[in-house]
């Protein structure tokens, strides 16, 4: 595969590459460049976890020595699962099991969890090099990575170690790509902007789009949108399941969320039933979305892109209604797989049960 194959892999679908001459030439120097993303091992995966774990099988397609950060310190200080380690580390498992059965090729990434990190004391000396070379408000504002806000920290300390954290698992791990959805774009930076003085690389960051969460924004202004990252409030988030479509989730409960889904008319933006097509279907290889129209609309029609589908909806020629039942016939049947995994493999179900109760009673 030539650089510009490998490029192309690497930045499809991507909201932010910083930068695309850097990961260029880095395909052109590297044989076998290193990457990473770090992920809370934090309750259910819902599908816009998906996109990220697209991107990864996107890079490891291009070539990429890949890593897989199983931060489960990370989510304990982030008080995921009540705080219990035990319980975090079944969740850890629990999404490796789920990107297998969503076809990412989870035995060719390099898993790690962040209790190898910790008992290093090489781990904290960067972290404590990092600290001294960001002001305390650089950190309190890289606080939005870990879903938090500046005036948290004000009542557990512990918050403010967690960006700092993140700068040392990139520069613990050695990697050349930093991937995480936008939300994590102050991390990155951040790891970007102290790597001369501690004498690193800088990190190539890639990051990703994040999902609307099924509500949609309605009237969003301007507070709803972090002025650095873009990242939009009203994410997809697994602590709304009401907006929220879980990987594991039956056809009939699909197409229930995706017909209560915000979806207005002719209206792309922030609209997260296109999204999904976006960001997810049509990434799948040779993917075709069939929608069924009544005749007097046109008829059933087959839409091969998502560049098409975006024009036939911007120009008014799909109802809302026929794109949700489309996409959530089309999105079930690329899960069925998953749903598959969670009914036969006892493992797996067992830490499903778990974590649904754990989400239920925290």
């Amino acid at each position: 595969m030539d650089v510009e194959e490998k490029v192309r892999l690497a930045v499809r679908n991507a909201a932010e590459i910083v930068t695309v001459e850097e990961l260029r030439r880095l395909f052109e120097t590297t044989e076998r460049p290193t990457g990473y993303l770090g992920f809370e091992p934090s309750g259910l995966f819902h599908i816009g976890w998906i996109i990220w774990a697209r991107k990864v099988q996107d890079l490891l397609d291009a070539g990429v020595e890949f890593t897989l950060l199983e931060a489960t310190w990370h989510a304990w200080i982030n008080d995921k699962l009540g705080g219990d380690l035990e319980l975090i580390r079944k969740a850890a498992r629990y999404v490796r099991l789920s990107l297998k059965a969503l076809g990412v090729e989870a035995d060719k990434i390099h898993w790690v969890d962040a209790e190898k990190l910790v008992s290093d004391k090489d781990y904290w000396a960067y972290l404590i090099r990092i600290a001294k070379n960001a002001s305390l408000a650089r950190i309190k504002r890289a606080l939005t990575i870990m879903g938090r806000k500046a005036d948290e920290a004000e009542t557990d300390f512990s918050k403010l170690i967690y960006p700092c954290m993140q700068v040392a698992d990139i520069y613990y791990l050695d990697v050349d790509i930093a991937l995480g959805g936008t939300d994590q774009r102050k991390a990155h930076m951040l790891a970007r902007d102290v790597a001369e003085k501690l004498g690193r690389k800088k990190p190539v960051a890639i990051h990703t789009p994040l999902l609307t969460g099924l509500q949609g924004t309605g009237r969003m202004d301007s507070a709803a949108v972090d002025e650095e990252t873009h990242a939009v409030e009203y994410k997809m988030s697994k602590s709304r399941p009401e907006t929220t479509i879980f990987i594991h989730d039956s056809p009939e409960e699909i197409k229930s969320k995706l017909r209560k889904a915000y979806c207005p008319p002719r209206d792309t933006r922030y609209n997260p039933v296109m999204e999904i097509n976006k960001y997810i279907l049509f990434t799948l290889p040779g993917f075709v979305l069939h929608i069924d129209r009544p005749s007097k609309y046109g008829g059933p029609i087959d839409v091969e892109s998502y560049e098409e589908l975006e024009r036939l909806y911007k120009a008014g020629e799909l109802h809302p209604l026929d794109l949700k039942n489309a996409t959530a016939e089309a999105l079930a049947e690329y899960l069925e797989p998953v749903r598959r995994m969670f009914r036969e493999d006892p493992e797996a179900r067992g830490i499903l049960e778990e974590l649904s109760r754990a989400t239920i009673t925290r």
